[in-house]
């Protein structure tokens, strides 16, 4: 046997000498992590391989050795990567014949134990012959010796105990991998040294996706007289948590990887190629693809001299049709999109939204748990069917959108989480389909104040249209006969050439910008309207400057400019405009006008509904309180036709302004 492990270390030793060029990053920064790649361990060392999948304990103290006979690294600690498809197992699949091997697992991680100290070994002297005991700590009770060599039972002193950091997260299948009713199954997961660092801590908070490479063990169940039972628990003794999901901070992105962005950056057309890439088998859209990039983009998050934040991130609300595949680009988006969740209107509730607090069991406390929009920090959201979710679950939404922050105060618990969270919403009209001559508004169950922390707003209307009908019938059909084309930017490099604009570039607004931006708001503020109005309407608002401004700002994001142009404000312009057009033209002014997306009344209906009260208080003076309808027809004649003077009637008496005491008579409240 020790001339087996003489061997391995020998092999273990060349195949580091042939591996000092991956080492080198180990050694620059000063840290004792060696992480091994398995294919190039297997093609270099093959009998470390074999040993190291049936005897791993063993194997990776002999790595170690190796590697610190060699110099390079002080009390080297070996960490495995990716290991070969076969000795991936699913959770519900580990058997007795996993134990002691290495496997491979994936899941969620649902809960995550606090880091605390832990004993992994203890040395004892014996007060009769001094004999220094040395006794590993390997289950969950402290063990001291037994007996001694000279004989003593019991009685002896602790020297000292070798402690490190320790974690237990419990990791559950990832619903991807169930097939039909299939339960999803958990186990728990051991976390030591460099594993439960601050850095690594972040990427393990409960809602990420991992893949853990580790060692099954079994671990005792005691009886409550005391004794182990025959039937025992089993846990995974982590080697490597790898984080599938990252945000755009954290992707790792190569020189090569550099180069190939910075030789795209250079295409004038690189927004429409991004535009082209964003859900290929959906035809058309191309206003709404456009505002689908420049979310991913983002704008850049400032705090000002106040002290107070502004968001950089874009919120796009779609409404339309059934059948106009706003959902397949809600999927696309929240697959491509780092740390993407994608929830349903009707199956998701406030807390599972935000934030909520639960009974820990293990910790016989309270416990906070994130919802969607706090694990998809710095990541997207796509929330689907928006109109269907529960009034009080959608107000939940309000604070976390705008302030970008969740405060939760529950039982004992008060915390204030971060969501800096761009949210992707659809949304069905009220009535199936839309109504062109109605305002948005009034057509969708959702409360003025959450559209108005929208920056984009669109609406799609499925209307026959020979050309376009046949454009999309070809598209569709194409699609499902290739079986998926190819995309115009790889996924992959899609998501590292947003990740390095993320990382490296902060658009500072030009002069120009700001201009081109002050003129549109300004002259759209104070549009030409007849003065004889009682209330002029708002065209747009501060809130649509502010969007104006990060959508210029990733505008430039795309083109990795560290300036906002003025192209890029006429950009973010058009695609304003092109909105405002769809949702806030107001037909009878021909203006634009924001009240009628946020409150579903425009400026000049509300205007006709004040001089109709006015008139109502003005006759109740003359006439006494029961007022006809006919006089308050003939006090109005020419200023208003009957139509209007009806609905603006009908207004009144909805709001509980006014009442019918009887048939074509009307009286103030």
């Amino acid at each position: 046997m020790e001339k087996k492990t003489e061997e391995l270390i020998l092999e273990a030793r060349n195949f580091f000498e042939s591996y000092k060029k991956e080492l080198g990053k180990t050694i620059r920064e000063g840290s004792n992590v060696i992480s091994i790649d398995f294919n190039s361990l297997s093609e270099n060392a093959r009998e470390v391989a074999d040993s190291l999948l049936s005897n791993p304990e063993e194997t990776i103290s002999i790595l170690e050795l190796a590697a610190e006979e060699l110099g390079f690294v002080t009390n080297p600690v070996v960490r495995l990567l990716v290991l070969q498809e076969s000795y991936s197992e699913k959770i519900r699949n580990l058997r007795a014949k996993h134990l002691n091997k290495l496997i491979q697992v994936e899941g969620i991680i649902r809960q995550a134990s606090e880091v605390r100290p832990q004993v992994v070994n203890a040395k004892f002297e014996c007060p009769s012959c001094g004999t220094i005991i040395s006794v590993l700590q390997i289950e969950a009770r402290f063990r001291e010796p037994t007996r001694c060599t000279c004989g003593r039972k019991g009685g002896f002193k602790l020297m000292t105990k070798e402690m490190v950091d320790a974690q237990r997260i419990v990791i559950e299948e990832s619903p991807d991998a169930l097939e039909g009713g299939e339960q999803p199954r958990r186990i728990s997961v051991f976390l030591k040294k460099d594993l439960v660092d601050p850095r690594m801590e972040e990427r393990t908070t409960p809602g990420s996706r991992v893949k853990i490479i580790g060692i099954l063990k079994e671990i005792p169940r005691l009886s409550p007289a005391g004794g182990i039972l025959t039937r025992y628990d089993i846990a995974v003794e982590a080697n490597n948590v790898i984080p599938m999901e990252e945000t755009f901070e954290n992707l790792d992105i190569s020189e090569e990887d550099e180069m190939q962005i910075k030789e795209m950056a250079a295409d004038p057309r690189i927004l429409d190629r991004f535009i082209e890439s964003i859900s290929p088998s959906v035809y058309g859209h191309t206003e709404i693809k456009k505002s689908l990039a420049l979310q991913l983009f983002g704008g850049v998050k400032k705090t000002r001299s106040d002290g107070t934040k502004t968001r950089g991130d874009i919120h796009v609300l779609l409404v339309g049709d059934p059948g106009v595949a706003k959902s397949v680009m809600l999927k696309f988006i929240s697959g491509i999109a780092p740390k993407g969740r994608y929830v349903a209107g009707r199956g998701t509730s406030g807390a599972g939204l935000t934030a909520t607090v639960v009974r820990d069991e293990f910790l016989r406390g309270w416990s906070l748990e994130a919802g969607a929009m706090v694990l998809a920090n710095k990541g997207l959201v796509c929330i689907d069917e928006l109109e269907k979710m529960d009034p009080q679950d959608r107000s939940a939404m309000h604070e976390s959108m705008e302030q970008q922050s969740v405060t939760v105060s529950k039982a004992n618990v008060q915390a204030t989480l971060r969501s800096e969270t761009s949210v992707l919403a659809a949304a069905n009209p009220k009535f199936g389909r839309f109504d062109p001559y109605q305002t948005v508004a009034s057509q969708i169950d959702i409360p003025p104040t959450l559209i108005n922390r929208f920056d984009v707003i669109f609406i799609l209307k499925d209307n026959p249209d020979r050309a376009k009908d046949e454009a999309i019938a070809n598209h569709v059909l194409m699609e499902h006969k290739q079986e998926g084309g190819k995309a115009i930017i790889e996924r992959e490099l899609f998501r590292k050439y947003i990740a390095y604009s993320k990382q490296k570039v902060f658009p500072k607004l030009t002069d120009e910008a700001v201009e081109e931006i002050k003129k549109f708001y300004v002259d759209l503020r104070n549009t030409s309207v007849s003065l004889d109005q009682p209330t002029r309407p708002l065209p747009i608002s501060a809130r649509q400057l502010e969007a104006l401004i990060r959508l210029s700002e990733a505008c430039a994001r795309c083109r990795l400019s560290k300036k906002v142009s003025r192209e890029d404000a006429m950009k973010a312009i058009d695609l304003m405009k092109y909105y405002l057009m769809q949702v806030g033209y107001d037909y009878e002014t021909k203006t634009f006008d924001i009240d009628r997306i946020a409150s579903g009344v425009s400026s000049s209906q509300r205007g006709k509904i004040m001089l109709v009260k006015d008139t109502i208080a003005k006759l109740e003076n003359k006439l006494g309180k029961l007022i006809p309808v006919e006089e308050l027809k003939k006090e109005l004649e020419g200023k208003i036709d009957d139509k209007t003077l009806e609905e603006a009637v009908e207004k009144l008496t909805t709001s509980g302004d006014i009442f019918h005491p009887r048939k074509g008579f009307i009286q103030k409240m």
